[in-house]
């Protein structure tokens, strides 16, 4: 019998967790390789909107991943996802890049969400078209720091926790920007709408007098 000649099923690398693959990677460049097919579009959309330039994007994105294989021997979670500190590192190399360059772009959030974006908050929910372009509007008013915020919970969909290390900021002080920076969306919101109404009204009431002529 061949029974204990069976060679061990191999091991799907897509089908491990962060963490799993984070230990393999450490001796392994193909499970580094499962992490950088997991995260290489994610890290890349982020610096595109940091950078809004394709070409130097897919540089920084090799980049991101350079430096990750070069110290993940030394990564350890501490409780922060894997991907966060993909983007910590994305987010220290852009700074970098933004210094170099003496030069600051950022690209609208809707060009990688489209007209289907909405916000889960009541206060910024955005139900046509109209709503969605006075967000986004509002969106562009704010500086980088709440834009990235909201990218990085809205798009990356990371926790204020994850967030929080890739800002450098304390979770609570996460939540309190991410509170602060809904209210300042609601408030831009609600003077693009009064402003609209008020150019209207004189326009409305020029028709309702040639009515009554």
């Amino acid at each position: 019998m061949k029974l204990f000649n069976r060679q061990p099923k191999p091991v799907d690398l897509t089908d491990l967790s962060d963490t799993e693959l984070v230990e393999r990677a450490k001796t392994s460049k193909e499970a580094f390789g499962a992490l950088y097919e997991r995260y290489v579009e994610k890290i890349y959309r982020y610096i595109y909107y940091r950078t809004g330039n394709h070409h130097d994007a897919e540089d920084l994105t090799a980049g991101v991943f350079f430096r990750a294989m070069g110290h993940i021997e030394n990564y350890t979670e501490r409780g922060v996802p894997f991907q966060a500190w993909l983007y910590r590192i994305a987010h220290n190399l852009v700074a970098n890049w933004h210094r170099d360059q003496g030069r600051r772009k950022i690209i609208p959030l809707d060009e990688f969400v489209g007209l289907g974006m909405a916000f889960e908050a009541p206060d910024t929910a955005a139900e046509d078209k109209e709503e969605r372009e006075q967000l986004m509007m509002a969106v562009d008013h704010l500086p980088e720091e709440r834009q990235q915020l909201l990218y990085l919970k809205f798009i990356a969909q990371l926790s204020n926790a994850e967030v929080g290390e890739i800002l450098g900021r304390t979770e609570g002080a996460i939540k309190s920007l991410y509170h602060r920076t809904l209210l300042t969306l609601r408030d831009d919101i609600e003077m693009q709408r009064a402003s609209r109404q008020g150019s209207a009204a004189p326009e409305l009431k020029s028709k309702r007098l040639k009515n009554d002529s």
